[in-house]
């Protein structure tokens, strides 16, 4: 590297463009909120249910109807990013707004974590590292993994910060500062610390090799001025030991981390968003031997650190699912930020790449505003519903789900909890993992049909899935716990299953009926 208080090496070879305006920059960050905020409800296959649980959080103490379903316990946990913003912001707003206007300032969180890096290594913006923007909205954040991706944008902000303090040689002050910092990361979400310790580790170790150092000496020293992202370990240790611990396995699941890597800007349109893929694959694999782009060796060691991790991960860490897939678009991220021009790129040249960048950027976007619209509407289609269902009541709701799946998902799986969030009634889609969740269904007469995954139905046994056939869930549910049954897209079934209720209400395939007959029902197996 250069003189520590110099700019970062390459500045002085990046051509200054309009893609370096102010205004321009922060527009791409902007904008990047506009598919959240179209929508009333951000159409993220589980952020219903997260609203659900920060329901009973926020109201649980002066609800007698939400104490007769659940339990809730505080507990410092590392998952705790968007249930502490809540909590002031539902005072201000009411909590959809409230949960609205936090998930709608994750990307540009995160677009601004990739842009403040990208600054921070070139020295200044390369046209490239447009293109990582959309990964923004990378799978994991479509799945609705919302503490996981606002701490992925807290770990990309504060490795900006990292980067810039090393650079101006201000290291004593970076370890102070990123003591609390890495603490505040963890509590936001584990994972995001754990990327900012790998991320962060990655970036030292380069510094110290051009500062002269042999590989064993810089990774020493890597090691020891990382120590300053390492006290949230006593946390994890706390959090993750007895009963909290839950199950890690699925190691080396080749199979399902090609599909994370395939599906890592699913969202709509298959073609759409594999063909942004395959865009991105060639940018990547041109840089290995163009003449007039090339790899940042500090992020590209990222990025290949980040990839060991992907490859290590097993798919279920501590209980929690798809802990692999989650990493795979800021991987991707990273290598494409580590992009830059070189020195004997034009102005031209580089011109080109930045319409081309924005162009990319554009239709992204534009193509997410449109499918958040679509599916805005089937969410208004199917919460009308909820007009029907009285204060309280003890809803039980089934959701259709194809086996395989399409490439658009319906993203209705955790609808139900909107019940919860209004009308404070029963739903059944809660998740209950020790340790990992605060919240926990305390509802015996429901037996099995209590918590998730069981608001899921299938027209038929899907191999290696627990979820019941439509016609199986509609005979083993105990009618007597329950005061109405909410079908979401349900796949055909028995009209006869529902002898004796009362349709309340119709929407194509979305039925909400009341429970007329009580039968005493066999007690529910319990699996």
């Amino acid at each position: 590297m250069t003189d520590t208080h110099s700019p970062p090496p390459g500045h002085a070879n990046q051509p200054i463009g309009f893609w370096q305006n102010r205004w321009l920059l922060a527009a791409l960050i902007l904008t990047s909120a506009l598919p959240v905020l179209i929508a009333d409800i951000a159409p993220l296959t589980d952020l219903p249910g997260h609203m659900g649980r920060y329901r009973v959080q926020l109201d649980l103490a002066e609800s007698a109807a939400l104490q007769r379903y659940f339990r809730f316990e505080w507990a410092l946990i590392g998952n705790l990013g968007v249930d502490l913003l809540v909590i002031p912001l539902a005072k201000l707003f009411g909590l959809e707004l409230a949960v609205k206007l936090i998930v709608a300032a994750i990307p540009p969180l995160t677009v601004a974590g990739f842009l403040l890096v990208a600054r921070e290594v070139h020295g200044r913006i390369p046209p490239t590292a447009f293109f990582a923007l959309p990964f923004a909205y990378g799978y994991p954040f479509m799945f609705g993994f919302m503490n996981f991706a606002l701490s992925m944008a807290f770990a990309f902000l504060a490795f900006g910060l990292w980067l810039h303090l090393a650079r101006l040689d201000r290291l004593k002050l970076r370890a102070a500062v990123f003591v609390p910092l890495s603490g505040l990361v963890w509590i936001t979400h584990a994972f995001g610390w754990g990327t900012l310790g790998v991320m962060a580790f990655s970036a030292e170790l380069v510094r110290q090799i051009d500062k002269g150092r042999n590989f064993f000496g810089a990774g020493t020293r890597a090691a020891l001025h990382s120590l300053a992202i390492a006290p949230p370990i006593i946390l994890m240790l706390l959090w993750r030991s007895g009963a909290a611990g839950g199950q890690t396995t699925d190691w080396f699941n080749w199979t399902a981390k090609y599909y994370w890597i395939k599906w890592v800007l699913r969202d709509r349109w298959e073609w759409f968003d594999l063909g942004a893929l395959v865009l991105i694959v060639l940018l990547l694999l041109r840089a290995l031997w163009s003449p007039r782009i090339e790899f940042s060796r500090n992020l590209a060691a990222s990025a290949l650190f980040l990839t060991l991790v992907f490859l290590l991960l097993p798919r279920i860490i501590f209980g929690s699912a798809y802990a692999d897939m989650r990493l795979v678009p800021y991987v991707f991220a990273v290598a494409v930020v580590a992009i830059r021009l070189r020195r004997r790129a034009t102005l031209r040249f580089a011109g080109i790449v930045a319409g081309v960048a924005l162009a990319f950027v554009i239709a992204r976007t534009g193509g997410t505003l449109a499918s958040f619209w679509l599916y805005d509407r089937s969410y208004d289609r199917a919460l009308a519903a909820l007009d029907h269902v009285p204060h309280g009541a003890r809803l039980v709701s089934f959701v259709g789900r194809a086996c395989p799946e399409p490439w658009a998902t319906s993203r209705l799986e955790h609808l139900p909890a909107i019940a919860i969030v209004r009308r404070e009634a029963f739903s059944n889609d809660q998740w209950s993992m020790a340790g990992a969740q605060l919240l926990d269904v305390d509802y015996p007469p429901g037996g099995r049909f209590v918590r998730d995954p069981s608001q899921i139905v299938t027209a038929a046994k899907c191999p290696r899935e627990q979820w019941l056939t439509i016609g199986d869930a509609l005979r083993r549910m105990p009618r007597g716990a329950f005061d109405y049954v909410w079908l979401i897209q349900p796949p055909s079934y028995d009209p006869a299953l529902t002898t004796g209720w009362d349709e309340v209400w119709r929407d194509g395939g979305n039925v909400l009926y009341r429970i007329g007959d009580r039968p005493t029902p066999a007690p529910p197996e319990i699996r």
